[in-house]
């Protein structure tokens, strides 16, 4: 896990993030649809209201905690934020439901990690997010995230198995729904591909 600097204010720490992970100056939040690939299969979904109202946040939370945003970094913050509470954001709660199936599938250990350090630890969720993006980044770390290495223990563990359980429930349920979806994204990434290479070319 990388961190960013703690003196840098949360925008400042944001906008890094955006341009080190290329995407773009507001972060895909204008984009009408987003792209979540397993390996190089794309899943598109839409970029609906409630998506975004979460993913401002949750941007934010890959600036605290440090994980990627890979497949595997993205399964692990699913897993935080699902221990840490997603409290009224149905579309983060579902998307990360999702996700912990996907991390217990392909990064087990890296996952419960994540929940159990999330466990200990605050989301950002429904906070004021304007003077969250003025805070600096090393006070906003310090009030909510975990900042050592928790031990598990027996309640941890039963969480876990519990939310396991809802998370594949929901993961076939999104899977249901997204694979008529990957057409689409397939012609997509067709023609952001073609589109790329006639700026180039121009």
């Amino acid at each position: 896990m990388t961190a960013h600097h703690d003196s840098m204010t949360m925008l400042e720490a944001r906008t890094k993030y955006f341009a080190d992970n290329g995407f773009g100056d507001d972060g895909g939040y204008g984009d009408a649809w987003v792209d979540f690939k397993l390996g190089p299969v794309p899943f598109p979904f839409p970029n609906s209201p409630q998506r975004l109202h979460a993913v401002r946040f949750h941007d934010l939370h890959h600036v605290l905690t440090g994980y990627a945003t890979d497949t595997i970094g993205e399964f692990e913050i699913a897993a935080w934020e699902i221990a840490a509470g997603c409290k009224g954001f149905v579309a983060a709660w579902l998307l990360n439901l999702g996700g912990i199936a996907g991390g217990l599938v392909s990064a087990p250990r890296r996952t419960y990690a994540a929940f159990v350090r999330g466990r200990r630890s605050r989301t950002l969720y429904g906070e004021p997010l304007e003077a969250l993006l003025h805070a600096k980044v090393g006070d906003v770390r310090r009030r909510y995230i975990e900042a050592g290495v928790p031990t598990a223990g027996l309640a941890d563990a039963m969480l876990f198995a519990l939310t396991a359980i809802v998370g594949f429930t929901v993961a076939l349920a999104l899977f249901a729904i997204f694979v008529p979806l990957v057409p689409v994204g397939l012609l997509m990434s067709w023609l952001r591909a073609r589109s790329l290479k006639r700026a180039e070319n121009a």
